[in-house]
């Protein structure tokens, strides 16, 4: 159940998130939405170390915010430079994001799969 924690954390984020009237200035839109790709990539990542039951809380955080400061860091530098760098953090936390996601679907459909045959296991035990 260690994989819950990152859960709890991004549903607390979303419902505060969307409960406050605060807006964003539009020139602040592209950091907002790298940055939270970096979020949800680390939130994947904890979902996973938490089914792969390697969940430690201190990489989660540390991890979290390092991502997030540098995917914002990044597209300050490239926005400095004129150059979109934030399109090399948005590419390298897609990849990282979908990676995590088939690794949590795949992880998800073997424990799955141990409950049903544990299950059927009791069931032809119980028959007998």
């Amino acid at each position: 159940m260690p994989y819950l924690i990152p859960v709890v954390g991004l549903l607390i984020g979303l419902f505060v998130g969307l409960r406050t009237q605060w807006t964003l200035p539009p020139e602040f839109a592209q950091y907002l939405s790298i940055s939270v790709l970096a979020a949800l990539d680390s939130v994947f990542g904890g979902v996973r170390a938490g089914m792969e039951y390697e969940f430690d809380l201190s990489i989660f955080v540390s991890g979290f915010f390092t991502n997030i400061l540098l995917a914002a860091g990044l597209t300050y530098i490239g926005t400095l430079l004129g150059v979109d760098l934030y399109l090399a953090a948005v590419f390298a936390f897609g990849v990282r994001l979908f990676q995590n996601l088939a690794i949590i679907r795949r992880l998800g459909l073997e424990q799955l799969r141990k409950r049903r045959a544990v299950k059927r296991a009791a069931e032809q035990k119980a028959e007998k």
